[in-house]
């Protein structure tokens, strides 16, 4: 919210601020000392084990099965951070990497699943958890010949997620907001579903959804909720739905794609929005428990973590 004058919060400034000068200073710097100083970061976050880094170790213990405060989990959540902030450093200087570094730097598994469906004229939902640097993935895709469609949550403050939307839309992205003005999710949903029907791709982050609307599913043993667009939009238009998995791979990308989710021939509409969810949901831990390092997830996912046990209850 703006105060009365019309002045963005001094925290809010900030913010846009330090990511203004990621997207200035960053792409400047030689590539070895921007990854050096954001380890370094890392590193010092790591270190002194703030909210965020003990979500993280938390996230990760129900991946590796061990105790959050093991030593095995602490050392993989300092290569977890690390890959976090790699994929910021990429995320600064990826306008100005070149097509032949994305190109030659992605090693892809299973991707002419999305060309043969394409070339078909039916369209493509790649759904996809926070791994890797998804950002380079869409350049990639780009880059092939096929521009596509994906959603953003609105940002505060506001030049922030105008700075962000540039961004992915300079690499050839057509973004839609999901909330806010010119947007909304019933808004996103059918311009997805337009852009399907047209024989063309999306992508869409899926390992997340806290909403009402979010379909519960097992994952790593626990009850949590995922998005259920990746499966609605599958249902409603015929799309192919496939799910992608990413992480680092030395000093480039590797990035699979999976194969093709199908839709339940019975069963209500409900029902079927549930098993291809928690199908897509098993995917996603088995990619996950693979390169469990390149999970970027530092924020609350299991329910059991967001809502007090019975127990508990008083």
């Amino acid at each position: 919210m703006n105060r009365p004058d019309g002045r963005l919060p001094v925290a809010d400034r900030i913010v846009a601020a330090s990511y203004a000068a990621g997207w200035v200073v960053v792409r400047r710097l030689p590539e070895r000392l921007a990854g050096w100083i954001f380890q370094s970061v890392a590193d010092v976050m790591w270190r002194r084990q703030g909210k965020a880094v003990r979500r993280l170790e938390s996230n990760l213990a129900r991946v590796v099965g061990a105790d959050a405060g093991s030593a095995e989990v602490r050392e993989l959540s300092r290569a977890g951070l690390r890959s976090y902030f790699r994929y910021w450093v990429e995320a600064f200087r990826l306008p100005s990497m070149s097509r032949e570094r994305i190109l030659g730097g992605t090693h892809a598994s299973g991707e002419q699943a999305i060309f043969d469906n394409l070339a078909r004229g039916r369209g493509v939902v790649l759904a996809l958890p926070h791994m890797g640097n998804w950002d380079v993935a869409g350049a990639w895709l780009v880059h092939k010949g096929h521009p596509f469609t994906t959603v953003a949550e609105r940002l505060k403050p506001e030049s922030l997620f105008e700075r962000f939307l540039a961004y992915r839309q300079s690499l050839g992205m057509e973004v839609l907001p999901l909330t806010g003005k010119g947007g909304g999710s019933g808004m996103a949903f059918g311009t997805l579903a337009q852009r399907l029907r047209a024989g063309r791709a999306v992508c869409l982050p899926a390992d997340r959804d806290l909403t009402a609307s979010g379909v519960e599913v097992d994952f790593f043993g626990a009850r949590t909720r995922m998005a259920p667009g990746p499966a609605l939009l599958a249902l409603q238009t015929g799309a192919a739905l496939l799910p992608a998995t990413l992480w680092f791979e030395g000093s480039d990308w590797g990035l699979r794609i999976h194969e093709e989710i199908p839709v339940p021939e019975e069963g209500t509409r409900r029902d079927k929005v549930a098993v291809i969810t928690q199908q897509m949901a098993s995917v996603f831990e088995k990619g996950i428990a693979e390169h469990p390092e390149d999970w970027h997830m530092l924020q609350r996912l299991w329910l059991d973590d967001l809502e007090p046990r019975p127990a508990d209850a008083s």
